[in-house]
């Protein structure tokens, strides 16, 4: 009976440590949507009053909206090409037949490793000597490299527990590599691609340093125009797009959970199906 109480006790002290951790993680975002909606000019607690200017002036301002703009279209190609390549590149560690396969990781991880203000500036010579500086097509370039090493970690993970004798099953039934890749190995791993898509996004989308260094006025991205409105003048029209971007985030999070939950339910069935199609 002293044992259980033990137990009990341990695992009510290990809920109060995490709901604490999380309290103290999002108390700093949950002051900040009040001031979002401050009818006053300056950041200060108690509100003179409550509107919806701020947001007005983020969503009717033109500079909130263009910078809002280049970012999706930067995080949503480089999280595209981050997750090809970083799926290919897990997928290529899994067959295990790379020559020298921890230095290749170490290589492709990288990124995630040195300081930003190193990579940005080597990107920066790279780029210039390309004549990709001040174009959105540099911006992509940097932000894919940045952003496929989480992508890499994530599915290299998922791939962990995949069985290669499916793979064998499959050629053996007449399936080309590609076809096995496509039917077996994608559904087996979708909820990690999918993670790891999801991280590339919000990798690309937060970048600020490297952007600093490669972006020109028409390739400012919002996080670029936060920091600068930050370091000029502190408004709350910035905190009204903090707010913004956390509730698409939170919603991006709960639907990324929803679809893995029901591609695990559904995984047996479409390995199934997959197996079939390979014997065709």
């Amino acid at each position: 009976m002293q044992y259980r109480h033990q137990i009990a006790l341990a695992r009510t002290l290990r809920h109060l440590f995490g709901a604490a951790m999380v309290l103290f993680l999002l108390a700093p975002l949950a002051a900040v949507v009040p001031l979002s909606f401050s009818a006053g000019s300056f950041l200060s607690y108690p509100l003179p009053g409550l509107s919806l200017r701020w947001y007005e002036t983020v969503f009717l301002d033109g500079p909130w909206l263009a910078t809002l703009k280049n970012s999706l279209i930067v995080g949503t190609v480089a999280t595209i090409a981050a997750t090809v390549l970083g799926t290919l590149a897990a997928y290529a560690f899994a067959r295990r037949d790379l020559p020298m396969p921890t230095a290749v990781l170490g290589f492709l991880i990288a990124p995630m490793i040195v300081p930003p203000v190193i990579s940005g500036l080597g990107m920066y010579f790279l780029l210039a000597w390309l004549g990709l500086t001040s174009t959105m097509a540099g911006v992509i370039v940097a932000h894919t490299v940045l952003a496929a090493p989480f992508v890499l970690i994530t599915v290299t993970a998922t791939l962990q527990g995949f069985d290669m004798s499916l793979l064998r099953a499959a050629a053996s039934l007449g399936a080309s590599p590609t076809k096995a890749f496509l039917t077996i190995v994608v559904p087996v791993i979708t909820p990690g691609i999918v993670a790891g898509a999801l991280f590339a996004f919000m990798t690309s989308f937060d970048e600020v340093v490297v952007t600093l260094f490669l972006a020109g006025p028409a390739q400012r991205t919002l996080p670029l125009k936060m920091f600068e409105g930050l370091r000029d003048n502190i408004e709350p029209s910035i905190l009204a797009m903090a707010t913004f971007l956390m509730v698409i985030a939170a919603m991006t999070l709960i639907v990324s959970v929803v679809l893995m939950k029901k591609n695990t339910r559904n995984l047996g069935g479409r390995l199934g199906r997959a197996m079939a199609e390979t014997g065709e």
